[in-house]
């Protein structure tokens, strides 16, 4: 696939070895005719090993056929995640450092998780698109206050903080975006 094509969470093949693209950076130059960057933050399947790869656009990045396995989370073993399978209940070990930022939206009601594997051992965690999270910390509603929408600091029932509608009040129940880490509405 082009390189334009590729999306957080794809596993890519690049001399020969597997990549989980972790992030992208988009970059347009500002001349003409000049060709868009991406610049990709990549991690070693297995192993997390950081590499940076910029392409063009047009460049192509081969996908690497990875088996997804519905799973559900089940417990923590020190820093690692253990899913189980849904249909055949195998137990899959996923290193906290792979899990990475996607940590603050395991909870233990979380469905929808797909564990990636390539020759059977786990090399990834798909969330789903969105995760309901609890708000345990964030400033009251300014009363009186004009009626523009500002934007509060809100820290979550995971640990993680994001900014959230002024009327959210602690204790409400929120949709987050997994992909955005923002934001979605009430539960």
């Amino acid at each position: 696939m082009k390189a334009s094509e590729v999306k957080k969470g794809n596993v890519v093949e690049h001399n020969g070895a597997a990549y989980q693209v972790r992030d992208i950076e988009r970059s347009s130059p500002t001349a003409r005719g000049g060709n868009v960057t991406f610049r990709f933050t990549l991690y070693s399947v297995p192993g997390g090993t950081k590499f940076d790869l910029s392409l063009r656009a047009d460049d192509e990045l081969k996908e690497v056929e990875l088996m997804r396995r519905a799973s559900t989370f089940s417990y923590m073993d020190g820093e690692a995640y253990v899913f189980m399978d849904d249909e055949d209940f195998t137990q899959y070990l996923i290193d906290g450092e792979l899990v990475g930022d996607n940590a603050g939206y395991i909870t233990e009601e979380i469905k929808g998780c797909y564990v990636q594997l390539i020759d059977d051992a786990p090399v990834g965690l798909q969330l789903p698109q969105s995760v309901v999270l609890e708000v345990v910390d964030t400033p009251p509603e300014l009363k009186g206050g004009t009626a523009t929408k500002r934007p509060k600091p809100a820290k979550l029932s995971t640990g993680i903080e994001i900014q959230v509608p002024e009327y959210i009040a602690n204790g409400e129940k929120i949709i987050v975006n997994t992909v955005t880490g923002e934001y979605s509405g009430r539960a």
